[in-house]
């Protein structure tokens, strides 16, 4: 079963950068077992949203999909040789503090939907906090 573990989160001010990684524990080039990757979030008190995904049939006519609220500040990229999937923060706002989780399915798509009923595997999310 393909496990995912999250790091990179931490404390930064507003207007920050972070990158979070996700560590896939198969090949991530091998898009029977991983299809699409993604990020999610949690604030506290919040119900869990998407953020951004990625598949892997982006650059053959796909695309990665955000969320409004994050389009133009993260971007979503992988590493196929090393099995890394990145979330990169820039101009960071209180508002996305929460949990970030990466998750993936073994589905790929032209236009992923950033919908955790798409995902099949979840990583246990790493801790993101934005001071104003």
């Amino acid at each position: 079963q393909l496990q995912l573990v999250e790091s990179g989160g931490g404390l930064v001010q507003a207007g920050g950068s972070l990158r979070l990684s996700c560590a896939a524990s198969k090949n991530i080039s091998d898009h029977y077992t991983v299809g699409t990757v993604a990020w999610f979030r949690q604030a506290p008190g919040n119900d869990r949203e998407g953020v951004s995904c990625t598949s892997s049939l982006d650059g053959l006519g796909g695309v990665p999909n955000y969320a409004e609220s994050v389009k133009a500040r993260f971007v979503i990229s992988r590493d196929d040789a090393q099995n890394l999937i990145y979330l990169q923060m820039n101009s960071l706002k209180p508002e996305d503090t929460g949990v970030y989780f990466c998750a993936a399915s073994e589905i790929s798509y032209y236009h992923c939907p950033i919908d955790d009923n798409a995902m099949s595997y979840w990583g246990k999310g790493t801790l993101v906090t934005v001071s104003s």
